[in-house]
């Protein structure tokens, strides 16, 4: 009788171990989605998705409409829809704006803001980057079109975007650029998912679109595991080893 009672608490033993295993291996996370910023599209992420591709991470690209914030957030809603299992959610610039509220969603494991707005609840891309403008930016770069859209003025595009790049592929990426509605600048964050989820945040140190002083102001309120790259705002495409190590570095960490 004694050994049977043994027996049966030893089984039921492994298969909590096993469940808990289970279960531990069921929340590692290996997907990514990825969300572009403004003034540019997904496909400029090629070279940060091939490097987590060959780490064997699915990666998802959003390709976001920039017509307004709640649109953004839904076409991200979408995307991580899609999602088997947990992922970490990714986003630059204003995209930082978006995955502040689609990282609510249960699927996102955590958040990784690259040269990114943190914003806190209430506060909108304008009045952050009013509250501490760009050292030297290049005057009048943003440009408005009649129907209420923005773009940034080509020949301010290399400095203001992609100092380190190429003067060529810089140019190209000014021609190629997405219009952004001005309401999405002027719309106002909700509650943020970095107050309940891990956030890392990458600091483009010679970023003139974003001033890095900002990005480090909102990565330390937010609590982010903060990384620095000698970059300019287009670091995805400068840096994309960095880019991917910090991602990799947060879908690991998730995973344990």
């Amino acid at each position: 009788m004694r050994a049977r009672f043994v027996s049966i608490a030893l089984g039921g033993a492994l298969l909590s171990l096993a469940g808990s295993w289970s279960g531990a291996q069921a929340a590692t996370v290996r997907n990514i989605v990825i969300v572009h910023g403004a003034f540019a599209d997904g496909s400029g992420w090629r070279q940060v998705s091939d490097r987590l591709t060959t780490k064997g991470y699915n990666v998802t690209i959003v390709q976001e409409p920039l017509t307004s914030l709640q649109e953004d957030v839904a076409a991200t809603r979408r995307v991580l829809a899609l999602q088997d299992g947990p992922a970490i959610l990714v986003g630059h610039s204003y995209a930082g704006m978006v995955i502040t509220d689609a990282g609510n969603d249960a699927k996102v494991a955590g958040l990784v803001y690259v040269a990114a707005f943190q914003p806190e609840k209430g506060e909108s891309l304008g009045a952050l980057a009013a509250r501490k403008p760009v050292p030297n930016a290049p005057p009048d770069a943003i440009k408005a079109t009649e129907d209420g859209y923005l773009h940034l003025d080509p020949q301010a595009f290399p400095a203001a975007f992609a100092g380190d790049l190429p003067k060529a592929e810089a140019e190209f990426l000014a021609r190629s650029q997405v219009f952004a509605a001005k309401a999405a600048f002027s719309a106002e964050a909700g509650d943020p998912a970095w107050k309940s989820k891990p956030s890392w945040a990458l600091v483009a140190s010679h970023d003139r679109s974003i001033n890095p002083e900002l990005e480090r102001e909102m990565a330390r309120r937010a609590g982010s595991k903060v990384r620095e790259v000698a970059s300019s705002h287009a670091v995805y495409l400068s840096k994309p080893a960095e880019v991917a190590a910090l991602i990799v570095e947060a879908a690991e960490a998730v995973s344990r």
